[in-house]
């Protein structure tokens, strides 16, 4: 190498101190524009999320409050309830047979009367009177009978020895039987009206109570029950009483003669009347579908009266395989029976299921329900499938005695 040779160094892309203090500037410019771009974002949104917030929880608050309540499996000793009123086993209103004054009455409400029991007297002067006409006139046609008769024994001597001729004595003959014809229907008038003068007593048809007294002494009353007048007493039999339920078509094969059911009174809470189906009308009422029974309950101590409310519970054998539900939590609706259940997320759910039978506060479901879905109880038509809720368990009703 000589002097003369020049060294060739190579270029190397250094940054002059000046470039690198304009680079730094222009990161720094770009990062504070982005600052104050995300400040300016910040203070324009941040008011519009909280608002968003409020409305969305406005919103959320504003959603309907609803009752909810559980499916349960059907156990054994499931039982069905229905309403019914007692009726007395026998009841009858007592009517006048003759017409007259009442003379004297014997018993008033409440009294108890043994069958044949004398209930009241009526004074019949008419009745008398006819009656002695009647015998009269019967007097009268027993001696016209008995003349006839005299004089067709006398004809048939005469025809006999052929003095008179045959027919003469068949006139003769004729007219004793229309005597004695005579004499038939005036006695039969003679026994009407001792009847009917019998019946100046009334009596008791049966053992029972008087639960009804119409007639005053001296009051005028007439013969019958025409709708004119009123019935003079009436009389029921209390110590069996008997109830009639209808029973819905859906447990009407579970319903049969001799079948035991346990009766209740709201007056009564603390005790339960043994009854028993005695019969059922073998069809269903076309109009309500219904099957009517009878029972029938024991009452010799005349602690239950006619005319009571009672709720007669029978004890159905059910399926495990089903499920009850609360009456009040089923709708029907054009397409079937539908549930509304509530979700995870509160929100409505529509269920279609299959109904078993109606036992009254509840009802059996087959298919079509979930057993760990919360069901709204009273649904309003307001509710429907997606609609947001407020879901809250359905408070116990404890019975007030």
């Amino acid at each position: 190498m000589t002097t003369t040779d020049q060294i060739e160094i190579p270029k190397t892309n250094i940054p002059s101190p000046r470039a690198n203090a304009r680079r730094g500037l222009s990161g720094r410019a770009v990062l504070g524009s982005l600052g104050v771009l995300t400040a300016l974002f910040l203070v324009g949104m941040l008011p519009r999320w909280h608002a968003n917030a409020a409305l969305v929880k406005a919103v959320r608050d504003q959603r309907p409050t609803v009752s909810v309540v559980s499916a349960q499996p059907a156990a054994d000793g499931t039982s069905l309830v229905l309403p019914g009123s007692t009726q007395a086993i026998q009841e009858t209103a007592i009517y006048a047979r003759t017409d007259g004054y009442v003379r004297q009455w014997l018993v008033d409400i409440g009294a108890k009367v043994e069958p044949g029991q004398l209930l009241a007297e009526i004074e019949t002067p008419e009745v008398d009177q006819q009656l002695n006409q009647a015998r009269a006139a019967a007097e009268q046609a027993a001696a016209n009978a008995e003349l006839a008769r005299a004089t067709t024994a006398r004809w048939q001597e005469l025809v006999n020895k052929k003095v008179v001729s045959a027919q003469e004595f068949d006139e003769k003959k004729s007219a004793w039987d229309a005597r004695q014809a005579d004499l038939n229907a005036a006695r039969a008038n003679v026994t009407r009206l001792e009847k009917l003068q019998g019946f100046q007593k009334v009596v008791a048809p049966f053992s029972g109570i008087v639960t009804a007294r119409n007639v005053d002494n001296g009051a005028l009353v007439s013969a019958g029950s025409n709708g004119q007048s009123a019935p003079l007493f009436r009389l029921a039999q209390t110590d069996i009483l008997r109830i009639y339920v209808t029973v819905p078509q859906t447990n009407a094969r579970s319903i049969a003669p001799g079948q035991e059911a346990a009766v209740t009174f709201r007056e009564i809470p603390d005790k339960t009347f043994k009854a028993k189906v005695v019969r059922t009308a073998g069809a269903l009422d076309p109009a309500s579908r219904t099957l009517l029974t009878e029972l029938q309950v024991p009452n010799t101590n005349s602690e239950l009266f006619p005319g009571m409310y009672a709720e007669i519970k029978f004890a159905l054998p059910h399926d495990g395989r089903t499920l009850l539900i609360p009456g009040n939590a089923l709708t029907v609706q054009s397409d079937g029976p539908k549930v509304l259940t509530v979700d995870a997320k509160q929100t409505i759910r529509t269920r279609a299921v299959k109904l078993g039978r109606d036992l009254g506060d509840k009802v059996e479901i087959v298919s079509g329900l979930n057993p760990a879905e919360p069901l709204v109880a009273n649904p309003t038509g307001s509710l429907h499938d997606g609609v947001e809720v407020k879901a809250q368990p359905q408070p116990i009703q404890s019975n007030q005695k």
